[in-house]
């Protein structure tokens, strides 16, 4: 099994991103689920995520022509874009330097049938690879109920910048230096 890596390009990409979110939102996941797998949070509609892309484009995981796993690029000036991610850029603006150049990884997400084969890792890798030369960091928010993703994000390195809660959520922000 060949997966690869790519900035994401098309309208089909976009929509196969997506896709994978909607089958993976917090909201059409069950319980179990959630524990064991994960899940998002964030909907995005293709608008927002088009024009993301359109200023970075996002990372996605390919197989057979279909994207299997996707890290949303997120420039500091879509921070009004998604209402639920604004407090995220206050608690950012808070605890960085001012200077610090980053990108928010607005979400990651793999499909169910290539999780554990090291897809999340590529992506990462990836992005590091594609975004170093722009961006000293990675920065994103992860619920601490999603406990897959708090583990997978520590593995490839992310450190915890601020804990926070926002209405009946507790969270993570975390940094990746690249």
């Amino acid at each position: 099994m060949v997966v690869t890596y790519h900035r994401a390009s098309t309208n089909e990409e976009l929509d196969q991103i997506l896709e994978l979110q909607r089958t993976n939102l917090i909201s059409f996941v069950s319980e179990a689920e959630k524990q064991k797998e994960g899940f998002v949070t964030v909907h995005h509609t293709f608008e927002v995520l088009e024009a993301m892309n359109n200023s970075c484009a996002h990372i996605i995981a390919k197989y057979n022509d279909k994207v299997v796993g996707y890290a949303l690029s997120m420039p500091k000036a879509f921070r009004e874009d998604v209402e639920i991610l604004k407090p995220m850029f206050h608690h950012i603006d808070f605890v960085t330097d001012k200077n610090l150049e980053y990108i928010v990884m607005g979400q990651i997400c793999v499909d169910k049938n290539f999780r554990g084969k090291g897809v999340f890792r590529g992506l990462y890798n990836h992005m590091k690879k594609e975004l170093q030369h722009q961006f000293d960091a990675i920065i994103t928010l992860i619920d601490v109920k999603n406990v897959r993703s708090i583990n997978a994000h520590n593995s490839v390195g992310f450190q915890l910048l601020k804990n926070f809660s926002q209405g009946d959520k507790s969270l993570n922000l975390v940094i990746l230096d690249i």
